[in-house]
């Protein structure tokens, strides 16, 4: 009998222990899948923030400091009263976009006039955060979604930026182009083997006349239009001719006068320095000292003939070191990182690569003083807004253009779709 009973107890101890068991499993909650992160893009590229960016009720939420710098938007924070005041002059507006925003609340002000937000800004892990939509849209940009990859884009809005050409080569087919440009370097003299300086190269040369237009006439239509012209003078190193100009005080104090009188009588505005190549082999700190004592030099006489110095350079990640940015940011009025020919092929050059580039110029380099160099012949209608839209968010001074013979009248439409002549 008591083994009966023990039997009993021991059946209904374990089906209690099994159905315990079961209602607790069953209690246990399913395991939530994980959102993926939410990538933002602007111009084509990604736009990093201090805190990740995520989304709730279908509203993208960023850092409201990262996105407004990215759009060259002000900002003043007024902690007292917990709200943030964005203003931003745009191309055709009467005046400057106000927005007004207070953390915690979801009535928003666009120009003094009440809007409503779905998700009102908030404070999460020690930033605050903001509609990213609302408040881009706001000034201009553009915004559209990706669900499936998580992604935000922006396209960033139409602004006033200083911008330059090279006219070289053959260019001559795309004169028309030049009064969209604030400046524009003329590609008509280099070194010649014997690192003198020449009007008579092969690619770069003084043209001739084409009926009633002159080379004169051309630069004297530039500085009429409002834009900068400057004499460009080239030299790839090829023979050597560099390095016998670095090499030669006496070489270098005739080639800086003739530099100097040729602007001077011509009616530039300026000199652009093209020297290229320099310090893929050989000392290359001995190269980089010979190249800045010589900018140093132009400079001085440059200065005392009121013509502004333009450095056309390699950019800091390229294989050629020949270039001390800080040093040569000493004597240059504006240096443009020439950043492309990265990898020799067809397309676009890679983002990543022209990002690197101007981080590390602005590292040695103030902003307004760097341009941003962008290759026509890399670039297309499609692409060139990208390469445009990395000057914007840094802030530079501007870009430039090589060369102006390539700028396809798409392309041209392109970039007046991103920039307007300041």
């Amino acid at each position: 009998m008591r083994s009966k009973v023990r039997s009993s107890l021991l059946i209904a101890s374990t089906a209690l222990l099994l159905f315990s068991g079961l209602s607790r499993a069953s209690a246990a909650p399913a395991a939530s899948p994980v959102s993926p992160p939410v990538s933002i893009m602007l111009d084509g590229y990604p736009l990093p923030f201090p805190v990740a960016p995520y989304v709730t009720a279908g509203t993208t939420m960023v850092p409201f400091r990262a996105i407004a710098e990215a759009l060259n938007i002000e900002i003043a924070w007024t902690d007292k009263t917990q709200t943030l005041t964005a203003t931003k002059s745009e191309v055709g507006a009467a005046a400057p976009t106000t927005v007004v925003l207070h953390k915690n609340d979801k009535q928003a002000f666009v120009n003094g006039q009440q809007e409503q937000l779905r998700v009102a800004p908030t404070v999460k892990d020690g930033s605050l955060f903001i509609p990213l939509s609302f408040f881009s849209t706001a000034f201009g940009a553009e915004v559209s979604w990706d669900g499936v990859f998580q992604t935000v884009s922006i396209t960033s809005p139409i602004e006033p930026m200083y911008s330059e050409a090279f006219y070289a080569i053959s260019s001559y087919s795309k004169v028309g182009f030049v009064p969209n440009f604030n400046a524009v370097s003329f590609g008509w003299t280099r070194l010649d083997a014997t690192g003198n300086l020449v009007l008579n190269g092969r690619d770069y040369y003084w043209p001739k006349p084409a009926g009633d237009v002159t080379p004169e006439s051309i630069v004297q239509d530039a500085a009429d239009a409002g834009d900068s012209p400057s004499l460009m003078a080239v030299a790839t190193d090829g023979n050597g001719e560099e390095t016998k100009l670095l090499q030669d005080p006496s070489l270098q104090t005739t080639v800086i006068e003739q530099l100097v009188s040729l602007a001077s009588q011509n009616h530039f505005s300026g000199i652009t320095l093209d020297f290229e190549n320099l310090g893929l082999k050989g000392d290359v700190p001995a190269i980089r000292q010979s190249f800045t004592d010589f900018v140093q030099k132009l400079d001085q006489s440059a200065e005392a003939a009121n013509l502004k110095l333009t450095l056309a350079l390699h950019p800091p990640n390229s294989s050629y070191r020949g270039y001390d940015y800080e040093e040569l940011a000493k004597y240059a009025d504006e240096i443009i990182i020439m950043a492309y020919e990265y990898t020799y092929a067809d397309g676009p050059e890679p983002m990543n690569r022209v990002n690197e580039a101007i981080q590390l110029a602005l590292q040695s380099v103030p902003k307004s003083k760097l341009v941003l160099g962008i290759s026509m012949g890399s670039e297309n209608a499609q692409t060139v807004g990208n390469k445009i839209g990395l000057a914007k968010r840094y802030g530079l001074k501007g870009v430039a253009f090589w060369y102006l013979g390539l700028i396809s009248d798409a392309s041209m439409s392109a970039i007046q779709d991103s920039i307007v002549k300041r």
